[in-house]
């Protein structure tokens, strides 16, 4: 069996409606808009349609917000990749400049478990140092959290090299890579 190869673009004007695309997907995140852990001009969280159109200003405004995952010219993997300080309060290391944060995943349903959770987090590494960032931020939980699941888990990025901090509230790990 032939191995599957996936391409990674950063969400710009381009691939916008590649990344509505798969949100909008039976099953995607169009609930969320990925703004979690982002800042609200109405403060609204329950408002789907304000959640997609404060994420495409982002897009509009030329701030960095994630990758989009393709396997056959299709979307079909997602992860939310920015500057630390496009983010709400992760309640980060402090202590360190020029970070970008890993916030969010999603892969459609028919390509999970194909590893491309670690596929992402290298392409954002990749994608950040790019833009400048000395260092990335993960919160993942431990496997068995019953929430924050969306942000990844504890025990992959740790095979990935990053290393653990200090939690953020009772499920997070912050965990920093230096890129």
């Amino acid at each position: 069996m032939e191995k599957e190869t996936y391409q990674f673009k950063p969400v710009d004007d381009k691939t916008w409606p590649d990344l509505v695309k798969l949100f909008e997907h039976k099953g995607g995140p169009s609930y969320c808009w990925c703004m979690a852990w982002r800042e609200l001009d109405n403060n609204d969280r329950s408002d789907n349609k304000a959640k997609k159109n404060a994420l495409k200003s982002q897009v509009d405004g030329k701030i960095p917000i994630g990758l989009v995952g393709y396997f056959d010219d299709e979307p079909v993997a997602w992860c939310s990749v920015g500057p630390r300080e496009s983010f709400r309060d992760l309640g980060g290391d402090d202590k360190l400049e020029n970070v970008w944060s890993i916030t969010c995943f999603f892969i459609r349903r028919d390509k999970r478990k194909l590893r491309l959770t670690e596929q992402l987090i290298k392409e954002a590494t990749i994608y950040a140092k790019k833009h400048g960032a000395k260092h990335m931020e993960a919160y993942p939980v431990d496997p068995d959290s019953p929430s924050y699941r969306f942000m990844g888990f504890k025990p992959l990025f740790e095979k990935m090299g990053f290393n653990y901090r200090h939690k953020a509230g009772s499920r997070r790990h912050v965990m920093v890579f230096h890129l």
